[in-house]
């Protein structure tokens, strides 16, 4: 963890400390799989704060910070480093503990840092694709096993439900978000999570899902027919699965973000259904679901080697249906691999 560690700091003024609250920093810093506890370091100092349940786990995952004992008051912790600035996560502090950890700073500006923090993770190493890399496979797999087993008369619930016990059974620790399954008119919903609804014939389903694999997340969309689709539903299908590829084929590191979600949206545009792309084009993927950057079209960020992002265009329509494909790619050398490996033709169930 020491080169994260040291991305930080060399993007921080010299002198200051941070504060983390938040599991997924927690994680990606330490190592320590546990939410209830703090991170709190300078460039030279290291300290897992937490509670006694939780002793011997934080030595076994974290042997490189130093644990301490929450029951020893925020005023004692603080004062373990020697800092002017501490900079915090505050989009993860509750507004309750912000209030009691200023009553207890002495000395010591308590100050907001977010994107500072979060920034390291934007750039994934070889390991860090692997693992993603890995969840991701067993997506595919997931897939595969839905497919065989899908027929109408299912409920979107049970879908759901076969697809997150598999991965689970498969050494998942976890869903990455509550699994999409959307069919007939509520594929138009793009977060639309598994209802009772029964599948019927004609229906589109939009299966959106993932899991978590030693930290770190996977995502992947297929939409599957339940007999033999339409004209309108074979060209939506259609539109969509050429917007990505348009991207996936022109997508290399150096290009501006807003470039990339720019080309997937003309193709949807050029084809008629360019009021129902209704979102970015895709996100970045790591320790969460949505990390940054992002593809779309007000992004002002450079896509760099090491980054892992979805690729995932969508025509979505108000009372007909909606149609979503998406693949993770990871940036190597300058070029796109991508970490999906599910087929894209229109299959008939």
């Amino acid at each position: 963890m020491q080169s994260r560690i040291d991305r930080l700091f060399n993007g921080l003024p010299d002198g200051c400390g941070v504060f983390i609250s938040g599991y997924p920093n927690i994680f990606y810093y330490s190592g320590f799989t546990s939410e209830d506890a703090f991170l709190l370091m300078t460039k030279t100092e290291r300290y897992i704060i937490t509670d006694s349940r939780y002793f011997i786990q934080a030595k076994i995952q974290s042997p490189d910070f130093e644990i301490i004992d929450i029951k020893k008051g925020w005023e004692y912790i603080f004062n373990l480093i020697d800092c002017d600035t501490i900079r915090f996560e505050e989009n993860k502090l509750t507004y309750g503990m912000y209030q009691r950890i200023l009553g207890n700073i002495k000395n010591k500006e308590f100050a907001a840092g977010q994107s500072d923090i979060d920034k390291p993770r934007r750039i994934k190493d070889k390991e860090e694709i692997k693992l993603i890399s890995e969840a991701e496979k067993i997506g595919d797999e997931a897939f595969s096993h839905i497919l065989k087993i899908l027929k109408t008369g299912m409920s979107e619930r049970d879908v759901a439900i076969e697809l997150e016990t598999y991965m689970k059974r498969q050494c998942a620790s976890g869903l990455s978000f509550e699994t999409i399954a959307a069919s007939g008119l509520r594929s138009a919903m793009p977060h639309g999570t598994a209802s009772g609804k029964l599948i019927g014939k004609g229906d589109f389903l939009t299966l959106d899902f993932g899991c978590v694999y030693k930290g770190y997340c996977s995502d992947m969309t297929r939409t599957v027919v339940f007999g033999t689709p339409d004209a309108k539903q074979k060209e939506v299908y259609d539109l969509v699965l050429k917007a990505q590829n348009t991207a996936l084929d022109s997508i290399k590191s150096g290009m501006n973000c807003a470039d990339i979600d720019k080309l997937a949206r003309d193709v949807i545009v050029d084809g008629g259904y360019g009021e129902y792309f209704t979102h970015s084009l895709g996100h970045s993927v790591g320790v969460e679901i949505h990390e940054n950057p992002v593809f779309s079209p007000k992004s002002t960020d450079i896509l760099e080697d090491g980054c892992v992002l979805s690729v995932e265009p969508g025509i979505y329509i108000d009372g007909w249906g909606g149609v979503r494909i998406e693949d993770l790619i990871a940036v190597c050398d300058g070029e796109i691999i991508n970490l999906t490996h599910s087929p894209k033709e229109l299959i008939v169930i």
